[in-house]
């Protein structure tokens, strides 16, 4: 039997990401965070713009935070929303 890995830190790390989310138009704040082979973590949020082409998704910020870092290998992401539950 195979034991899931708890990302629980890697959910609230996205959690706390959620928190600086910059999303005046949609109103609505996700967040994000990447865990790394080396065993990092790289928060994101998404960042709204006037023009939307130039608005940028909390994953991308998150994958390119560790990428700007020189991290290569992603093993788990977290994505969080403030929507309500089903």
């Amino acid at each position: 039997m195979t034991t899931r890995p708890d990302y629980s830190e890697l959910v609230a790390h996205a959690r706390e990401a959620r928190e600086r989310a910059y999303c005046p138009y949609s109103h609505f704040a996700v967040g994000a965070a990447v865990l790394t082979s080396s065993g990092r973590v790289f928060p994101g949020c998404n960042v709204e713009n006037a023009a939307y082409p130039a608005t940028i998704c909390a994953e991308r910020a998150a994958l390119m935070g560790a990428y700007a870092a020189g991290e290569r290998t992603i093993v788990a992401i977290a994505v969080v929303a403030d929507t309500p539950t089903p």
